[in-house]
């Protein structure tokens, strides 16, 4: 990994980074944004590993967001992929070699409240790890005992909150439940997520903060609304379903982040 994160290094020439942003499906409008960008592929980077999902691109960039510099993980390996729930550990290592102090990660989720319906979006205000998987086993440390009380970064939030505001944009808060994938949840699951107080799930993210956490990285989350979970209407829930409609939610949040990684970077 030292050779990875030394051509990481070199590949930036000059740009120096301290947020950092994983994307997830929908959010291609906020990569494009980027000035002076640098593109590496993850193939590229040796020991990182690779996502097969469609919807994501798989790639290391760094570059100028609203004149903010920003490192950008254009997709994700999840654990569904080779179960395998320390996969992005890699990454997160690689970020925190070059510099970054604070992470912003997305995804798409399914929403349990009838209020927040496909194309809105969720700032994560906690999460339960439903999986039962966590990255840190294994880790030979006491680090491993990692307090997750504040796992998500409340003056971090405060900012989102106050800009969403100032855009007249709605800005949902909930709890994000990480199931393993990849399978869709089942009725009764949905059910049960929402007797535990989920307000959306999911099947990433909470393994990235985690490893975050432990790293010392601030972090704040968000979902990308892209459906109702399974039983809360008759739609039947699809992989093309979460790529068609996670552009609508994925285009204000990339207007929300963008707004806001200014004010996130002081």
């Amino acid at each position: 990994m030292k050779a990875a994160i030394g051509y990481m290094i070199k590949s930036l020439g000059g740009i120096l980074p301290e947020t950092a942003l994983i994307l997830g499906s929908g959010l291609g409008d906020l990569a494009d944004g980027l000035e002076g960008e640098v593109r590496i592929p993850y193939a590229d980077l040796e020991g990182v590993p690779e996502s097969g999902v469609s919807g994501h691109a798989g790639e290391f960039l760094a570059g100028y967001l609203n004149h903010v510099p920003v490192a950008i993980l254009s997709g994700r390996m999840h654990y569904y992929e080779e179960g395998n729930a320390t996969a992005m550990r890699p990454l997160l290592e690689a970020l925190k070699a070059i510099g970054i102090k604070r992470l912003i990660a997305t995804n798409s989720a399914g929403s349990l409240r009838e209020d927040m319906p496909p194309g809105s979006i969720m700032m994560v205000t906690d999460h339960i790890n439903w999986s039962g998987k966590n990255p840190l086993i294994g880790e030979a440390s006491d680090d491993r005992f990692v307090d997750m009380t504040t796992a998500y970064d409340e003056p971090m939030m405060n900012i989102f909150r106050a800009k969403a505001a100032r855009m007249d944009l709605t800005l949902n808060e909930g709890v994000y439940m990480w199931f393993s994938g990849p399978s869709f949840e089942t009725p009764a699951e949905i059910r049960a997520a929402r007797l535990l107080g989920a307000d959306a799930v999911g099947m990433s993210t909470v393994p990235e903060i985690i490893l975050a956490r432990f790293l010392g990285l601030q972090c704040v989350a968000f979902s990308v609304i892209t459906n109702f979970g399974a039983g809360m209407t008759t739609a039947e829930l699809t992989h093309s379903q979460t790529k068609n409609v996670a552009p609508i939610g994925g285009k204000l949040l990339s207007e929300l982040i963008t707004n806001s990684i200014t004010e996130l970077a002081k």
